[in-house]
């Protein structure tokens, strides 16, 4: 079998058209951002220069054996990551589908078939009548085939582009994913060690209140006191106790929520975390190259943009609906009803086909779907834009958190000082019985509140250099990001 001249002509003059690409270019928009932002932590090294900060493993920072490693532990654990991880592939498969959509396809089909005539049907009664009729009729099939959708206006390579934006936003948001459990796994480490602390304070207090109150009970029992100030101690030690099964309770609470992050079951950690230790320092912090760099770095940002591309994307695909659609098929093979002459030349057989499909008499639904597509652009526009706002955000206010908490850890640690003077002074007027009961029980209360309140300072101030970390996209290396 020829295939036709018209066909070929057809099919060339097809090819010679194709690349004609519809929809709008994509432009990655303009974000205005300040040159600096407002509260940047002045760090510095021993040359006056900005200091160096890794903001790729951040939390090796904070000088923390056993933080960096229940951070790590966490980023290849945490069962949110491997889905986030999973997303990334089923992106990249999706992309890999939408190139082959650009390529020919094949398939190779072939059957053996056997028939057994019934001689009580119509056909059967005419077809046994004729000379050298048989019931029995064997036929065998080969064929190659191949067909191709010509993308002559650019709505198959738009759909690649919008899977390519849609992988690398998945990726992006993997690394998001990855910068946000890192920063709860450290964010909770501090807040278990501040509960710690917390809990030796009250437990510290606990034993003094409770030397008190043995005092006052030997003075009550020798008549030297009076049965108001025992009950007074009594209660003021009741008081402090109580503390302790809350401080417990959110500390269960802390370490059952960092097993989970680590992809463990509750209580995994205990005995690691079972020894006290002090609240991590607070490393050096920098802006890390300002605003500027903040877009090109942070990974939430990024899959924005990379989402916003992909909306652009389909507008093109869209509008390509407007277009006919020519696709190409052939077959080559061979058919016989009997095995010996399958690959005989009388058996060959051959086809081609140009197909066209234009959706001519639809112009109001393809209207409704390029709007559509032009609607949840722009609605990605400005998610990407309230995106860069809130990261600029999310960097300022912990900026400010770590600045300032710092500052009223600085203060409360004075007050912490005077306030154990005052209370070392009071408790010896009392026993000179120059001073009351009560001054010595107001003088507890206040050194124990100033006391948990620097503790619970530090931790703010850790947990805002981590708050601070996260804000500027630290935890991954932009420049391995998917291109």
């Amino acid at each position: 079998m020829r295939i036709s001249n018209w066909t070929l002509t057809t099919a060339g003059t097809t090819v010679l058209l194709g690349g004609c690409a519809v929809g709008p270019s994509y432009v990655a928009p303009e974000v205005s951002a300040p040159p600096a932002f407002m509260g940047s932590p002045a760090v510095e090294d021993a040359t006056g220069e900005a200091a160096a900060v890794d903001l790729v493993n951040w939390w090796r920072s904070f000088d923390d054996p056993l933080l960096a490693r229940l951070v790590e532990r966490a980023l290849a654990q945490n069962l949110g990551l491997q889905q986030a991880s999973a997303r990334v592939v089923q992106a990249r498969a999706a992309l890999r589908h939408a190139r082959a959509d650009l390529l020919p396809s094949g398939q190779v089909s072939g059957q053996a078939r056997e028939n057994y005539q019934s001689l009580e049907t119509p056909q059967g009664r005419i077809a046994s009548a004729l000379p050298g009729f048989d019931r029995e009729a064997q036929s065998y099939e080969l064929n190659l085939g191949a067909s191709w959708e010509l993308d002559l206006f650019g709505g198959k390579d738009a759909a690649r582009e919008a899977a390519r934006a849609d992988w690398q936003a998945s990726a992006a948001g993997a690394a998001a994913a990855r910068l946000a459990v890192a920063a709860q796994t450290a964010d909770t480490y501090v807040a278990i060690r501040s509960l710690q602390a917390r809990l030796d304070i009250v437990r510290n207090q606990v034993e003094v209140q409770q030397q008190l109150v043995d005092l006052i009970a030997l003075q009550y029992r020798k008549g030297v006191a009076a049965e108001l100030q025992l009950r007074q101690a009594e209660g003021a030690l009741a008081g402090v106790k109580a503390g302790v099964p809350e401080l417990e309770q959110n500390l269960d609470t802390a370490m059952n929520s960092l097993d989970v992050l680590l992809g463990s079951q509750p209580g995994t950690t205990r005995p690691e975390l079972a020894v006290v230790a002090p609240i991590p320092a607070v490393p050096a912090v920098s802006s890390a190259g300002g605003p500027a760099a903040l877009v090109r770095r942070r990974p939430d940002i990024i899959a924005a943009e990379r989402t916003l591309a992909a909306s652009n994307a389909r507008i093109g695909v869209a509008i390509s609906e407007y277009y006919p659609k020519f696709s190409l098929g052939g077959l080559l093979g061979t058919a016989t009803m009997g095995v010996g002459g399958l690959f005989s030349g009388n058996a060959t057989q051959a086809s081609g086909v140009l197909g066209l499909r234009w959706r001519l008499f639809d112009f109001g639904r393809i209207d409704a779907e390029i709007a559509a597509a032009r609607g949840r652009n722009a609605e990605a526009l400005a998610a990407y834009r309230l995106t860069v706002l809130r990261a600029s955000e999310d960097v300022e206010n912990a900026f400010s958190a770590l600045v300032k908490q710092q500052a009223r850890a600085a203060i409360l640690g004075q007050g912490v000082a005077s306030l154990a003077k005052a209370r070392a002074s009071s408790f010896a007027a009392y026993k000179g019985g120059v001073s009351s009961l009560l001054d010595v029980l107001d003088a507890d209360q206040r050194l124990l509140a100033s006391r948990d309140a620097e503790i619970q300072s530090k931790a703010a101030a850790a947990r805002a250099a981590i708050a601070s970390f996260r804000a500027l996209g630290g935890g991954w290396d932009a420049s391995n990001a998917p291109s």
